[in-house]
């Protein structure tokens, strides 16, 4: 989360909303502490999803939480009383990579439409629109669940984000992440400039798709205040749609392990072997809660870090976005 940059904040508020992000972060089995299954990967280089194909386009998705339909404006997320938090999850990890959404976020008070990544140390990079600032949507990332601060976020201008489709990009490589507004860069964060990396997101994620109500009254008031007041639920339905997600995942791999303790990227390692890999379909109901989704036995083998814009034009071209992911990218 961010905080809008009117709002004068207290110690207080700030700590309210440093307790909500903790409770809401939340990871099954932490890498960094102990031994972990295997991540189920993402073997092809490429993945599209069209929400608005109907019920088939969800087969590589898990609904987490609530209840996710595809229309003809795509998939719909729905909060029609408290309690619901719709969202979707990829039944994959990606390993650095290029994620886009086209989205139409939710109206309402307080309504959070989000895009995340999150890993199994609790890495994150996120886009957050808050409904009560209709001109605008927030960055933001986290390295290994440290909430010691909330100075990393920014907030981005666009254009009626609730009435209008835009589409909603994070580039993702192990010396930069870029996020993207309709195609533009509005943000860029380099390694280094993250505790000289140690805060840097960069181990293997998955995608979360959803909304929440910031402004829920049983929230604290800073998280209240952070989403611009409480939500009144008698003007329900907010609705959220995506289009599509497409992904480029810059290391494909069936699985992905954890070498060591470090949570660097450097101890990642990957497998195109897929015995012993099962799917589970078990999951939180938290937007931001990691569901273990493989359990596996693999040989391991070292990524090998692909660089330059070669690779990625290979990647990516089905997609219409090849020049520009492959003019960015520097792995």
């Amino acid at each position: 989360m961010i905080l809008p940059s009117y709002f004068k904040w207290s110690a207080a508020a700030l700590g309210l909303v440093a307790q909500v992000c903790t409770a809401q972060t939340y990871t099954e089995c932490n890498p960094m502490k102990k031994t972990c299954p295997s991540d189920a990967g993402l073997a092809q280089s490429t993945f599209y999803t069209d929400f608005t194909s109907g019920d088939s386009a969800f087969k590589r998705w898990n609904t987490t939480s609530g209840t996710v339909t595809s229309t003809d404006q795509g998939a719909k997320f729905t909060i029609s009383e408290q309690g619901d938090a719709p969202t979707l999850q990829s039944e994959f990890y990606i390993f650095f990579g290029y994620v886009e959404i086209v989205m139409k976020a939710a109206n309402g008070t307080g309504i959070v439409s989000t895009l995340v990544l999150e890993s199994d140390d609790l890495d994150e990079i996120d886009w957050e629109q808050v409904s009560t600032f209709d001109n605008q949507i927030q960055t933001n990332y986290f390295g290994k669940g440290n909430t010691t601060s909330y100075d990393r976020a920014t907030t981005v201008t666009v254009s009626s984000p609730e009435e209008t489709f835009h589409t909603y990009a994070i580039n993702w490589t192990s010396s930069k992440i870029d996020w993207l507004v309709d195609g533009s860069v509005v943000r860029t964060l380099n390694y280094a400039d993250a505790v000289d990396g140690y805060n840097y997101p960069q181990t293997p994620s998955l995608i979360k798709l959803g909304i929440w109500a910031g402004g829920d009254p049983d929230n604290s008031d800073g998280t209240i205040e952070w989403a611009g007041g409480q939500t009144d639920y008698d003007a329900a339905p907010f609705n959220m749609y995506i289009k599509s997600v497409k992904v480029v995942n810059y290391n494909p791999a069936a699985a992905y392990s954890y070498s060591d303790k470090t949570g660097s990227y450097t101890g990642i390692t990957s497998s195109n072997s897929t015995a012993s890999l099962s799917t589970s379909k078990s999951a939180s109901s938290s937007l931001f809660s990691s569901s273990k989704s493989v359990s596996a036995s693999v040989s391991s083998s070292s990524i090998a870090y692909s660089s330059g814009a070669s690779y990625v034009a290979l990647s990516y071209a089905g997609f219409a976005l090849a020049a520009l992911v492959a003019g960015m990218l520097h792995v």
